[in-house]
């Protein structure tokens, strides 16, 4: 067996189709000519690239404004990742319990590439509610998630956070967001003391969440969850004495289906 890496192995057209459907992570919709700003691509490639996806169901086109769009296939890939991902899978009846107990939005996020990606989430049947944020990444430095996949896991994390991410400079997205690398460190360090993290306005104002570890087979933190919602009804307190509690308890359940010790 080779022992090359598989960077050795990559394909320059697949790499870029694949950085092509990244960009609408944070866009609905875009032109030929955005694209080909974003990927620094030629336009007549990036056409290529979409003519190709759209034959697959990837992208589609827009009938109105000619840009186009994530494609119904991306759906249904992110389904069948679902249905065969142990961890969702698990987690589900985990956050439905956590929802239909404190009546706040509960999610499933990981850690990929210093962001964390939710991967499966619940919203409660009010009307004031944290929305759904499936598939959305956000920045760790500001959320509950983040602070905790970092946080609570091995050094060698937060080191290769700090220098990939914290060195080049961190975004306050509201007044409320810790930019400063050194006051952030000693943040992981006291969440991955006490075992939760929180978002206080962090990530968006008025918006408020606590998250908590989950563990897998061999100890390591796989994932967290976190239950987010009006800081009308989530203040610090509700947070500490109410969903604390329900939320590590949960966590810890789901750790011990994952096979946590």
């Amino acid at each position: 067996m080779s022992s090359k890496p598989k960077s050795d192995y990559s394909i320059q057209t697949v790499s870029n189709a694949l950085r092509l459907l990244e960009v609408f992570y944070d866009e609905p919709e875009l032109g030929v000519s955005e694209l080909s700003r974003r990927l620094g691509l030629h336009k007549n490639n990036v056409f290529r690239l979409l003519a190709t996806l759209e034959l697959g169901g990837y992208v589609e086109q827009s009938r109105t404004n000619d840009e186009y769009r994530l494609g119904v296939r991306c759906l249904e890939l992110g389904r069948a990742y679902s249905r065969s991902h142990s961890l969702v899978e698990r987690a589900r009846p985990v956050l439905t319990d956590l929802v239909a107990e404190l009546g706040e939005t509960a999610h499933l996020g990981v850690l990929r590439d210093h962001q964390v990606v939710h991967l499966d989430g619940i919203e409660p049947r009010r009307l004031l509610v944290t929305a759904s944020r499936v598939g959305q990444r956000l920045p760790v430095h500001c959320s509950a998630l983040g602070k905790v996949l970092v946080g609570c896991a091995d050094p060698s994390v937060r080191k290769s956070y700090y220098e990939n991410v914290v060195t080049s400079g961190l975004e306050a997205v509201t007044p409320d967001t810790v930019v400063d690398g050194a006051k952030l460190n000693d943040l992981f360090r006291t969440v991955g003391g006490q075992g939760y993290a929180l978002d206080l306005g962090e990530c968006e104002v008025g918006l408020n969440c606590i998250a908590a570890p989950v563990y897998g087979g061999s100890g390591e933190v796989v994932a967290a969850l976190s239950v987010s919602g009006p800081a009308v009804r989530l203040s610090e307190d509700v947070l500490f004495s109410k969903v604390l509690p329900v939320l590590t308890a949960a966590a810890r359940r789901l750790s011990d289906s994952l096979g946590s010790y």
